[in-house]
C-alpha cells in the first residue's frame, strides 16, 4: 500500500518524517510554491497534477490507496479537489487540519471574509504589513492609497500588482522580539493575516497584540464533508490502521 502525502505544511513534513521512519511506503507531494524547499524524508515530487484528471491518473499510476492531505488551511482548491477525487474512488482520505488562531486578551482583531474587504477598515495612507503570502496579493488591489508590505520567502519575479506597494523577503522562523522590532522599524499601523493556525507563525500575532497594532483575520473558507484531524500523531495512527 503507498500513501500520498500532500505535505505543503510543517504537519506534512512531521507526517512525511514519521512514515519514513516507521517503514510505510509512501509519497509526498509540493505544489512548488516555495523555490529550493527544503528535502523530505520520503521520495517527493513538486508541482501541480495537471487538474482533476491529471490527479486521477497520479492515483492510477502510481498505485496509491490513500491520501493525507497537510496542505495550507486556505488551499481550498487543492482540498476540495483531492476530497472529491478520493470520494469518488471511495479511496480513504484524511486531512489534516491545524486549529485556527482565536484572539485573546489584548487583541484588536476584524475578522474580514475576503481579503478585497480590508479597504473596508484600513484608511488611505496607513503602513500595512500583509502575512498572506503572494499567492491572493492581487486581491489586495483596493489598498490602493496605502504603503503595502507584503513579506515572502522568494525574490518576486513580478512587479508589485498595484501602486504603493512592496515585497520584504523572509524567511521564518520569525521570533516574536524580531517581529516587533521590524514592524517598529517599518512603522505598520495595521496587520492582514490569513487564519492559517499554527505555533510557528503566530509569533506575528503575538507582536501585534504587545505592539497595540489592530489585524485583519482573514477568515478560513469552507472544508469538505470528510474525516480530519489536528494532529501528526493522529494521521499517523490513521495510517496505522488502515
Amino acid at each position: 500500500m503507498t500513501i500520498l502525502v500532500l505535505a505543503g505544511t510543517s504537519e506534512g513534513k512531521e507526517i512525511a518524517t514519521s512514515l519514513a521512519a516507521l517503514g510505510v511506503r509512501a509519497v509526498a507531494s509540493l505544489a512548488g510554491a516555495t523555490r529550493a524547499p527544503k528535502p523530505l524524508d520520503l521520495p517527493t515530487r513538486v508541482g501541480g497534477f495537471g487538474g482533476e484528471e491529471g490527479f486521477l491518473d497520479y492515483l492510477k499510476v502510481a498505485k496509491i490507496k490513500a491520501v493525507i492531505d497537510a496542505t495550507h488551511p486556505f488551499a481550498s482548491q487543492i482540498t476540495d479537489r483531492t476530497a472529491g477525487v478520493c470520494a469518488t474512488l471511495n479511496m480513504p482520505y484524511l486531512q489534516v487540519l491545524r486549529p485556527a488562531w482565536e484572539s485573546q486578551e489584548g487583541d484588536n482583531w476584524a475578522e474580514i471574509a475576503r481579503e478585497e474587504n480590508a479597504a473596508d477598515f484600513i484608511p488611505l495612507g496607513a503602513t500595512v504589513f500583509l502575512g498572506t503570502g503572494r499567492q491572493t496579493l492581487d486581491r489586495f488591489t483596493g489598498l490602493e492609497g496605502r504603503r503595502v508590505i507584503c513579506r515572502q520567502i522568494d525574490p518576486p519575479t513580478a512587479p508589485f500588482p498595484f501602486e504603493g506597494g512592496e515585497f520584504l523577503i523572509g524567511r521564518p522562523p520569525f521570533p516574536v522580539e524580531r517581529e516587533k522590532t521590524l514592524f517598529a522599524a517599518l512603522g505598520v499601523e495595521w496587520i492582514v493575516v490569513k487564519n492559517a493556525g499554527g505555533v510557528a507563525s503566530a509569533t506575528k500575532l503575538t507582536a501585534a497584540r504587545e505592539l497595540g497594532i489592530p489585524v485583519l483575520m482573514i477568515a478560513r473558507p469552507p472544508m469538505p464533508d470528510a474525516m480530519r484531524v489536528a494532529t501528526v500523531g493522529e494521521a499517523v495512527s490513521w495510517v496505522q490502521s488502515l
